[in-house]
């Protein structure tokens, strides 16, 4: 070989390889703005994320056997394991021309090879059907992806054992038969719960520590009012934060307030100001019902993402822009 078709050769390679990492980055630069992949689970190849979102605390219901009665979770008993942790959510989109189950049995052997072990598994009626799907995957933004098509879908739920702390894996596939880019293209709806201890630094504040604040500013950011994603039940755990909020009015009792609720900076600002206002008129509401404080002196008010206290771009920065903050607006004998 002479050195004319050494060279010639070497380029070519060059070439090969500069065209596939640009392809690599051709196809990562379809994923949604802001996701990643999560370290624990690699992607099949060639898919793209089409939607992503994080909580640093929540509880997540994974299906653990088949949901084939009406009722949910409710009713088929055993089929529901619940568990709080850091939960990521990502919704992959995979290549053309791929099937569901071939997007599954990948998914599983990818989770057993990274040491995960296999909880429950199953494949199109072994699943059971219509009500797996929706008890699986509830109205919301991902419904319009998953809801209906379970003639052709598939599910592995697998753990991982950590010392410092157990990971729960489901992935969960079907075959979109809508509209648009989707059309005939298997879905993955992948949720990661690392299980830990809730972070105590954002604590519950007594009475007269939000009154001092209160006094001194004006208004007290709350972050013991606590609520699933995109939802605005409140969670039982908020009630230490609520006790401590009535007792400060039933000790102030002309005190009146705002009751403003702040959301992180994911969704779009129509949706986390609906979701804030409401959440705001769900905290108002506890304290009328719940103590006896008379709604003249709440005021919900619903911000969602506008004022932040800290950068949206991580998780430690978002978890501080979802609160509940208190503000005076005078007392209830002016």
């Amino acid at each position: 070989m002479n050195r004319a078709t050494s060279l010639s050769r070497t380029l070519i390679a060059t070439s090969l390889l500069t065209l596939g990492t640009l392809a690599g980055s051709a196809l990562h630069a379809a994923d949604l703005k802001g996701s990643q992949d999560h370290p624990l689970v690699p992607r099949y190849d060639g898919s793209e994320i089409i939607k992503y979102e994080t909580s640093a605390y929540t509880r997540h219901s994974f299906a653990q056997a088949a949901v084939r009665k009406g009722g949910g979770f409710n009713g088929n008993p055993g089929s529901e394991l619940a568990a709080d942790g850091k939960l990521t959510t990502l919704v992959y989109r995979a290549p053309e021309k791929r099937s569901p189950l071939e997007v599954l049995r990948n998914y599983e052997e990818a989770l057993t090879k990274a040491g995960f072990t296999t909880a429950f598994s199953c494949v199109q009626r072994e699943c059971g059907g219509y009500e797996f799907n929706t008890t699986l995957i509830p109205l919301g933004p991902y419904s319009p992806l998953f809801n209906g098509y379970h003639e052709n879908h598939g599910y592995v739920l697998a753990r991982l054992a950590r010392g410092e702390g157990d990971v729960l894996v489901s992935a969960y596939v079907v075959k979109n038969m809508g509209g648009g880019i989707n059309r005939e293209r298997a879905l993955v709806k992948l949720d990661v719960l690392e299980l830990k201890p809730m972070e105590q630094r954002m604590v519950t504040l007594k009475a007269s520590e939000i009154d001092a604040a209160i006094g001194a500013e004006g208004k007290v950011a709350l972050y013991g009012i606590l609520f699933d994603t995109d939802k605005d039940t409140m969670r039982a755990d908020s009630k230490p934060q609520l006790d401590e909020i009535a007792a400060l009015l039933q000790q102030n009792t002309h005190l009146k307030v705002l009751i403003v609720g702040h959301t992180d900076a994911q969704g779009t600002l129509a949706h986390n100001q609906d979701l804030s206002q409401r959440r705001a008129r769900t905290i108002a509401a506890a304290l009328t019902k719940d103590y006896q404080i008379a709604a003249s002196r709440l005021t919900p008010v619903g911000v969602g993402m506008a004022a932040p206290v800290a950068s949206n771009r991580n998780e430690a920065g978002r978890a501080k822009n979802r609160r509940v903050e208190l503000v005076e607006t005078g007392t209830a004998a002016e």
